[in-house]
């Protein structure tokens, strides 16, 4: 822990590799910090078609791009799970499972992670046919029957990528009502391979031999049984910031808090993405957030 960094920006997602960039491009010494591979969760769509410039391009191919406009400025980037911020004077520190930095202010762009449905066997089965992520694990189901549990875009974008590969997907919806956009509503309807079964809850996630057999659906006060090999969940995401805990971050169920320009309650510290309290979580959002909050952190250093 000897030098000193500008500004350390956690989490290589959309908006932390936008925030780098930017502070780079501004001749400002920045660390970039992840745990997983770059891109977060935009690695798990299949199709982006509401990004200004891309009138259609998978999320992998994104995340891709961008890093290698990281890769190209020559932004340090290091692999570590954050497990705390430390205030240290006019300094943080910046504390993984590895290895701790000193740096004079914070970018948190850590996302979301997804929601589990909380039932036995479900992570147990992760990797046995239970996946978060059709682009990653789609190919190992191909020909075979799968269920999509969601009602959102996300659900349904999976399950149109999965109809390609699957021989039959099922999309469950715990209402009557669909929070997906129409189009692909309308475009999941059109698929002869494609079910949605409305007012239908998961309850019993059923295995044999260590791997996904099949499913108990409630449906209408109902129990039916779905046969499956895979079961992709889609049910929404929460914050990752179980390492803020201890910093004094204003926090409202997790997400953090942020003014117009992206600066915390805390001097020095600063969030974007989807980490923090918004209205809407997009790509285009998250690029504009990044952007901020690295240029609120350059007027903040003068």
């Amino acid at each position: 822990m000897n030098k000193t960094y500008d500004c350390i920006v956690i989490g290589a997602g959309i908006a932390g590799m936008t925030a780098a960039i930017y502070l780079k491009r501004a001749n400002i010494d920045v660390l970039l910090l992840e745990s997983s591979v770059p891109g977060g969760q935009i690695n798990r769509s299949a199709r982006v078609e509401n990004y200004p410039g891309f009138k259609e391009i998978d999320g992998p191919t994104l995340a891709m791009n961008i890093y290698e406009q990281v890769q190209n400025l020559e932004i340090e980037y290091r692999y570590g799970e954050v497990i705390d911020i430390l205030e240290n004077k006019n300094q943080k520190i910046v504390k993984t499972d590895k290895e701790e930095f000193l740096c004079k202010g914070v970018i948190i762009a850590t996302g979301r992670v997804p929601k589990e449905l909380g039932l036995e066997n479900e992570t147990t089965l992760v990797g046995h046919g239970i996946s978060w992520c059709a682009i990653c694990d789609g190919p190992f189901f191909k020909d075979k029957d799968v269920c999509v549990v969601g009602g959102g875009n996300s659900a349904f974008e999976e399950g149109l990528y999965l109809a390609d590969i699957c021989n039959h997907v099922t999309i469950l919806n715990r209402s009557e009502k669909l929070r997906a956009d129409s189009i692909l509503v309308e475009e999941a309807k059109r698929k002869e391979n494609i079910t949605i079964l409305y007012n239908s809850v998961v309850n019993t996630i059923n295995e044999k031999d260590g791997y996904l057999s099949s499913i108990l659906v409630e449906q209408e006060n109902e129990i039916r049984e779905i046969e499956c090999d895979g079961l992709f969940i889609y049910i929404g995401s929460k914050p990752s910031t179980h390492f803020v805990k201890n910093l004094g971050l204003k926090l409202q169920n997790d997400y953090i808090i942020v003014d117009q320009n992206m600066r915390t309650n805390i001097k020095g510290i600063y969030a974007c993405g989807d980490v923090i309290l918004k209205e809407v979580y997009q790509i285009s959002t998250a690029v504009g957030e990044g952007a901020t909050a690295a240029m609120s952190f350059k007027k903040d250093m003068e």
